[in-house]
């Protein structure tokens, strides 16, 4: 990966508060991946192998309920990294062209183990999408 992939990541959230060490571990281990509009990232209920960091653009996660738009510095397919045999809960859609990293699980959870202060805003997202749904069907 290039310098200009750290940064990038260091203008992610979830990877802000890493070191120059830790960001360039990150970078080792994401691929990028550029999607044309329109195209499907994640499908519901097939198996889940790694999460994507939007970069460029913008999805829409289509839940059952709604579908929600997220764009650059948030991640998608994140359950799948803490889950064995996780199924996608969402069809991930590109709303536009989108440009994304892709982290595979195996790799993902490597890195969290020497890094675990990652986990950390990853959890409190995850809170706030679970507070959300809540919310919602309430």
């Amino acid at each position: 990966m290039s310098r200009d992939t750290v940064e990038l990541l260091r203008a992610i959230p979830i990877f802000s508060q890493l070191d120059e060490e830790a960001l360039g571990q990150v970078a080792s281990i994401a691929s990028r991946l550029d999607v044309a509009k329109g195209s499907v990232l994640i499908e519901r209920g097939q198996p889940g192998s790694g999460m994507f960091v939007i970069l460029h653009g913008t999805v829409g996660v289509e839940l059952r309920e709604r579908t929600v738009e997220l764009g650059p510095g948030e991640f998608i397919g994140e359950l799948s990294l803490l889950t064995d045999h996780a199924q996608r809960s969402a069809r991930v859609r590109a709303t536009t062209d989108v440009s994304c990293l892709a982290m595979g699980r195996a790799e993902f959870a490597g890195l969290l183990e020497q890094h675990p202060k990652i986990a950390l805003p990853m959890l409190s997202e995850l809170a706030r999408r679970l507070l959300g749904t809540i919310e919602q069907r309430g």
